[in-house]
């Protein structure tokens, strides 16, 4: 199969340039943001700031921050 060989050559000449550019792979887990159990802590998280005068502090400053990003509308 050469699509595959060559798919796996460019793949290691990439990563070559990279540790020659002084760079290393990593590798680390998030959460899976497509299970159910993912939508249910993050809708009790939200419920729990509801209301929250910390909560709403920040999203004012996230908005004025992001009101001052050239072509952010």
């Amino acid at each position: 199969m050469p699509f595959i060989h060559e798919s796996t050559d460019k793949v290691a000449r990439h990563r070559e340039r990279m540790r020659a550019a002084g760079l290393r792979p990593v590798q680390f887990w998030v959460p899976d943001t497509r299970s159910p159990e993912f939508a249910a802590q993050v809708r009790r998280q939200c419920q729990d700031l509801k209301g929250d005068p910390a909560e709403a502090e920040a999203l004012r400053f996230t908005e004025e921050a992001a009101s001052q990003v050239e072509g952010w509308e």
